[in-house]
C-alpha cells in the first residue's frame, strides 16, 4: 500500500497518503482514535473498497476477514457455519466437512460441532468465526476489532488463542483494535494512525518472540512499549 488516499462520495476524506507493507509471518496491528479510518484501511486491503489515490498490491492467494461481530447464521450449526466457505467454493461435502472439523479443532471447539450459535457463549461464537476464516487457509487474515464486544476475561483468553493459531498457521495478519495492550501483546509491529483524515504517524516494533506468556502484560518492558504507543496516540489524536 503506497500513498493511499480514500475520499467518499460525500466528500469525507477518510485516509490520506497512507503507506504500509505486510509480509508473510507478520502480525501488524493498527490503532488510532475512533473515526480515523482504521476499518476503511482494512476494507481497502480486502478489496471491499477501492482507493481514490495511491496504489494497493495484494499478492495473497486467499484472504479472510473476521468482523467485530461473529456474523454467524443462526439456523446453522457451528460445523455448518464453517462449512459455508467450502460450499461457496464448490467443494464436495466430504472435503468441506473434513476441513470444517479441522478448523473447529484448531480453535478448540471439538465436541461443539452440532451446537447452534444461540447455544454458544460470546467467546465460543467468535471461535466459530475464526474457524470459518481459517478454513480457507488464508495467506492474509484481516481482523476488524474481533474481540471488542467480549468481556475482559474472554478477551484475554481469545488473545492467547489467536496468538497460538498465528504461531501455527503463520499467515500475514492485519488487526484493528482500540486496545493498546492488545495491540502490543499480539503484534510484531504496531502502526499508530492520526485523527481523520487518517495517516500513519508512528511505527513501533515489538521485540518479543512467540509464544508470549500472559504475564508478559505485567512486565516493565511491556508497560514501556504500551506507553510509547499511547504517547503517539495522544500526540496525533
Amino acid at each position: 500500500m503506497q500513498g493511499v488516499t480514500k475520499r467518499f462520495p460525500t466528500g469525507t476524506v477518510a485516509l490520506t497518503d497512507v503507506s504500509m507493507s505486510l509480509d508473510s509471518g507478520e502480525f501488524v496491528t493498527v490503532v488510532g482514535p475512533s473515526g480515523c479510518g482504521k476499518s476503511t484501511l482494512l476494507r481497502l486491503a480486502s478489496g471491499l473498497e477501492t482507493a481514490t489515490g495511491g496504489s494497493i498490491e495484494v499478492s495473497a492467494r486467499a484472504t479472510s476477514y473476521v468482523f467485530q461481530d461473529a456474523t454467524l447464521l443462526e439456523w446453522r450449526t457451528a460445523l455448518r457455519n464453517v462449512e459455508l466457505v467450502g460450499e461457496l467454493r464448490g467443494a464436495s461435502r466430504e472435503e468441506r466437512r473434513s476441513r470444517a472439523r479441522a478448523a473447529l479443532d484448531l480453535v478448540g471447539l471439538t465436541g461443539f460441532e452440532s451446537q447452534h450459535p444461540r447455544q454458544l457463549s460470546g467467546g465460543m461464537r467468535m471461535r466459530v468465526s475464526l474457524a470459518r476464516a481459517l478454513v480457507a487457509e488464508p495467506d492474509l487474515a484481516l481482523f476488524d476489532e474481533p474481540f471488542g464486544a467480549l468481556d475482559e476475561i474472554t478477551r484475554l483468553q481469545m488473545q492467547t488463542e489467536l496468538q497460538r493459531i498465528f504461531r501455527q498457521e503463520r499467515f500475514a495478519g492485519l488487526f484493528i483494535t482500540h486496545s493498546v495492550s492488545e495491540a502490543v501483546y499480539l503484534s510484531t509491529r504496531v502502526l499508530v494512525m492520526s485523527g481523520r483524515p487518517g495517516r500513519i504517524v508512528a511505527e513501533i516494533p515489538i521485540p518479543w518472540d512467540y509464544p508470549r506468556p500472559p504475564e508478559l502484560r505485567y512486565s516493565a518492558e511491556f508497560g514501556e512499549i504500551t506507553g510509547r504507543v499511547s504517547t503517539a496516540l495522544g500526540e496525533h489524536s
